[in-house]
């Protein structure tokens, strides 16, 4: 009997997890959070060491990715194109790819011309300091270096539009 009622219990609640689960993972409504961004160092694709701290005085969008991931080859044109249409508006995007080799994200970056800077992390840092797992992740840090939005899932224009260029006329 108890493992009838465990099966039952199971049925009744599977799926209400799953749907939680599945909204989490696809979500374009992004959380407002305030909280001081992670001191991260990286290596680029250029092979410098960059942190995110270099980008103080810019809205940066943060956006963990990997070459082999569905939502974030849907996602990378829109970045692309909302990067191109704000750069010259104290905007950056740190596009930072998820494990794999340098020569994969090299073909993965010259096939969405990736216009941004681009990091590699082999070792999972990036979402080690944003405290995260899922990819696509993204979070956007305000000039003065406060994370105020996170995204789990892929993001779209319209989200973008409705929740980062407010920031780019913030002081």
């Amino acid at each position: 009997i108890g493992l009838i009622l465990l099966i039952i219990v199971g049925l009744v609640y599977l799926p209400s997890l799953s749907g939680t689960a599945a909204a989490q993972e696809y979500s374009v409504e992004p959380v407002a959070v305030s909280f001081a961004a992670p001191e991260l160092s990286l290596v680029s694709m250029q092979g410098q060491t960059e942190s995110l701290a270099d980008f103080r005085d810019k809205v940066l969008l943060v956006n963990n990715w990997a070459t082999w991931c569905p939502p974030c080859k849907a996602e990378m044109p829109t970045l692309v194109a909302y990067y191109n249409d704000h750069a010259d508006e104290n905007f950056m995007i740190v596009a930072i790819e998820a494990g794999e080799p340098k020569d994969e994200v090299q073909i993965f970056v010259d096939q969405y011309q990736m216009p941004f800077h681009v990091w590699l992390d082999p070792n999972g840092k990036a979402l080690d300091a944003f405290k995260t797992e899922g990819l696509p992740n993204s979070f956007v840090i305000d000039k003065s270096g406060i994370v105020r939005l996170t995204w789990i899932g892929q993001i779209n224009r319209e989200m973008l539009e409705k929740y980062v260029t407010p920031l780019l006329n913030e002081n």
